[in-house]
């Protein structure tokens, strides 16, 4: 059992909103991941998609690429329409040696939409589950049998979102649907992390760290604010910085013998929580409760 720690570049530069860090140079932002002590980092806008290009560019920071998000489309498109639309993602992702190939439906998701409040995310039917599960499936076969776990993203603003929703997409996917457990999305969607490590180890396929600020998300809520304007708000933060309690997540990673990734990602302003600072809270965060629970 191994885990390795990585980071997603959004703290430094989000792609949801180039004015958070948009003019922040993408060698600035791999220096700081490398000198912080990341071993790795997922897949962000301003990284070059050639692999030679990319392969040289990570390797000159001595850092992995863990993998990538990728925006599917599956409740208006067929699972042979997105297995072709991927390839380029997925030529990249094995290129590069990566692990996880991180998907999250996104055809009718709010969250990059500010004139939308978050809790007008869509829902989806219950009759439509059964579709969208068979779709997932055979996307997932697919991306398994190219030697990359596929990790669904649970997100706010999107289809998956609440408890209700991850269980009866765990009722609809087979065992090739992995999911990225995020402690951040999972604790303001109303999703308890732990029972869904607990109780369904063979889907944790990686993990995202990011902590919250409750009382921030609870005004965003009354407010009918959108999913970006609660990042803006401060909604989420790193490990060590809010309301989560990583001694139990790492417990509950060692008790299902976890290995992989666990990645901090953790949308915030960089003009008002610097990256790198924040960065090494959440790393260290992190570390010291993985070695009091045992995770090598």
């Amino acid at each position: 059992m191994s885990i390795r720690f990585g980071v997603s570049p959004i703290a430094w530069a989000n792609d949801d909103m180039p004015e958070l860090g948009g003019d922040t140079p993408l060698e600035d932002i791999l220096r700081d991941i490398q000198e912080v002590g990341f071993e790795g980092v997922e897949l962000g806008g301003k990284f070059p998609r050639d692999p030679a290009t990319l392969n040289a560019l990570l390797a000159r920071y001595k850092l992995d690429l863990i993998g990538g998000w990728y925006s599917g489309s599956l409740l208006v498109q067929d699972a042979q329409a997105e297995i072709a639309a991927m390839q380029d993602h997925l030529a990249l992702l094995k290129a590069l040696g990566s692990t996880v190939f991180v998907f999250a439906e996104t055809s009718n998701a709010v969250h990059g939409n500010r004139g939308v409040a978050l809790s007008d995310t869509p829902r989806l039917p219950a009759a439509a589950w059964a579709e969208f599960g068979r779709r997932l499936t055979q996307v997932a076969d697919y991306v398994q049998s190219h030697g990359i776990k596929f990790a669904y993203h649970h997100h706010l603003g999107t289809v998956v979102e609440r408890g209700e929703d991850l269980d009866a997409f765990i009722a609809h996917t087979g065992p090739s649907v992995g999911l990225t457990v995020d402690t951040g999305h999972a604790a303001l969607g109303g999703i308890d992390a732990l029972k869904v490590i607990r109780e369904h180890p063979g889907r944790v396929a990686h993990v995202h760290c990011k902590d919250v600020r409750g009382a921030t998300f609870d005004k965003v809520v009354q407010d009918r604010a959108s999913f970006l304007d609660g990042v803006l708000a401060g909604m989420f933060t790193v490990p060590g910085d809010g309301g989560l309690d990583y001694a139990q997540v790492m417990a509950e990673l060692k008790r299902i013998n976890y290995s992989g990734w666990i990645v901090i990602e953790a949308e915030q302003d960089p003009a008002l929580a610097d990256p790198r600072t924040f960065a090494e809270l959440g790393l260290r965060t992190l570390r010291d409760e993985a070695s009091k629970a045992g995770l090598q």
